[in-house]
């Protein structure tokens, strides 16, 4: 029963995780930029991890209870979604090179970290899929039980995060040339526009 429900944790976590989100993207973008990767794989799973957590232990039900602080939240995601969207617009315009090897150590670890901050405080989705869909799945769990279940979720937000802040180092040498950074740069700004467009249409 408690691999069971580690294991249940683990395959609902992936399920919701692996997508092209806000959140991965950015996470992404540090690995192949090599910048303070090992800090945002960590912090990015352990605020997963706390989030899941308060889910099931309760935290759901309250969400679900308060609309106003739902909206409060799908606004201010909009916003900073906007706004890092404009931000990488303004990347693809330039052009400039931006070359892997130049690019590190060109941010502090502490403002990486407060990027990471942001995409998960005022990103709505992810407490729809942490707290509100795994909190509520993981809440269904025998008391005994739900502590494996975080510990399975927790496990594949670990290992995802790995993945992709580690492994897009293998793909670096792609990202060499400005033409490279400016269809990744592309791809943030429709990602981070039709998620800020969806939050205002339907959260707000």
């Amino acid at each position: 029963m408690m691999m069971a429900a580690f294991f249940q944790g683990l395959m609902v976590c992936l399920s919701l995780i692996v997508a092209i989100g806000a959140q991965n993207i950015f996470v992404l973008r540090q690995g192949l930029r090599r910048e303070s990767i090992w800090p945002v794989v960590i912090f990015c799973a352990a605020t997963d991890a706390v989030l899941i957590s308060s889910g099931v232990l309760g935290l759901s039900q309250t969400l679900k209870a308060s609309p106003l602080l739902n909206q409060l939240l799908a606004a201010g995601g909009a916003c900073f979604l906007i706004i890092y969207g404009w931000q990488a617009l303004q990347r693809v315009r330039r052009g400039q090179q931006m070359a892997v090897a130049a690019a590190t150590g060109t941010a502090t670890t502490a403002a990486i970290l407060a990027q990471a901050a942001a995409f998960t405080v005022l990103n709505p989705h992810v407490y729809l899929d942490t707290v509100l869909l795994m909190g509520g799945i993981g809440a269904q769990q025998p008391p005994d039980l739900r502590w494996w279940f975080i510990a399975g979720a927790s496990a594949a937000s670990l290992g995802w995060f790995s993945l992709i802040g580690f492994g897009a180092g293998r793909l670096a040498p792609l990202f060499a040339h400005p033409r490279a950074w400016q269809i990744i740069d592309a791809l943030i700004v429709v990602t981070m526009w039709s998620m800020a467009l969806m939050l205002l249409t339907q959260g707000v």
